[in-house]
């Protein structure tokens, strides 16, 4: 924790108002007495109205925005401030001794790490190489195969099978930038949830969320080599073909398809039963119910065929 007038100094701003304490960082939608917030774009700022933050990150064009009760700290661009600051509200790695939860019935080969906090329902499997971080919770009848990484803090509901060198919870890809473009990392304090009856292929990676949870929802099926990028939202029963990527802040109805190498832009949502064809590329929200094929722009798929049709006749007739 720190006080503002030690933040300020770290990024180069200014506040006017009380020097308060600092506990944490958080969204504007979530922001608490205590925490501080950044908001960055006028994208944002419909969020500011009802921040509950002790204190906000902000550009001086966009100060009237700030409502009432809440301390203005202004930078000339709260985004890399708001980096620079979380490598010191980062989750810390370890924690000190917790009691674990294991119950007789887990079988847990060799080679197995388990840390502090960690609890894991009945009948689970851990096969060797197998890494549990700290506060992990894995539900019963599970099986993690060989060399399965899930960091801390994560969740794994019942009867989820995840395959070998899937990693589940890793730090997104988030970077702010300087003037003289240097890459300044941003450190994520959420976590990932996959709820009951979730299969995650060998090889993919579900990242953590920046402050919330990335969340796999019940019944989700994940082929081999996939991405799946901070803060996405998976609905329930969906099908995820290997190599698709999704970028951050992606959301997907229940039973949405997603072929081979499809992949999506952040902050778009696809609506429930969706189809997207392989390598289809997701820019804008999709209505549900649809099927979607082609790279840029992407398109319902009976329009994509009658394009390629006469891009083909096209070329015949060159």
């Amino acid at each position: 924790m720190m006080k503002l007038s030690q933040i300020v100094n770290k990024i180069d701003a200014k506040f006017i108002g009380d020097d308060v304490e600092i506990l944490a960082l958080n969204s504007l939608q979530n922001a608490k007495l205590g925490e501080l917030s950044y908001c960055d774009s006028q994208k944002n700022a419909k969020f500011l109205s009802q921040c509950g933050a002790s204190a906000v990150l902000i550009k001086h064009d966009m100060l009237d925005l700030v409502p009432s009760g809440v301390i203005a700290v202004v930078c000339d661009n709260p985004h890399l401030a708001f980096a620079i600051l979380s490598k010191d509200y980062a989750k810390e790695l370890f924690v000190s001794q917790k009691a674990q939860k294991i119950p007789i019935s887990v079988e847990v080969m060799p080679n197995v790490y388990i840390g502090q906090g960690v609890e894991i329902g009945e009948d689970t499997i851990l096969m060797s190489g197998v890494f549990l971080g700290d506060n992990v919770k894995v539900g019963a009848n599970c099986i993690l195969h060989p060399n399965v990484v899930i960091y801390n803090d994560c969740i794994i509901g019942d009867n989820c099978h995840l395959n070998a060198n899937c990693v589940i919870g890793s730090d997104g890809f988030g970077f702010a930038h300087t003037k003289s473009g240097e890459h300044v990392k941003i450190y994520h304090n959420g976590n990932v949830v996959i709820e009951d009856d979730v299969e995650i292929g060998a090889c993919t990676t579900i990242d953590r969320g920046v402050f919330e949870s990335t969340i796999i929802k019940r019944g989700t099926k994940i082929d081999n080599l996939v991405q799946i990028g901070h803060n996405c939202d998976i609905g329930e029963n969906s099908l995820l073909v290997s190599q698709t990527g999704l970028a951050g802040s992606t959301t997907l109805g229940r039973n949405v398809v997603m072929g081979g190498q499809s992949g999506s832009a952040g902050h778009v949502n696809i609506g429930d039963f969706a189809q997207v064809a392989a390598r289809g590329g997701v820019s804008k929200d999709l209505k549900g119910g649809k099927k979607y094929a082609g790279a840029y722009p992407i398109m319902e798929l009976d329009a994509f065929f009658k394009l390629q049709a006469k891009i083909l006749r096209l070329v015949k007739k060159s």
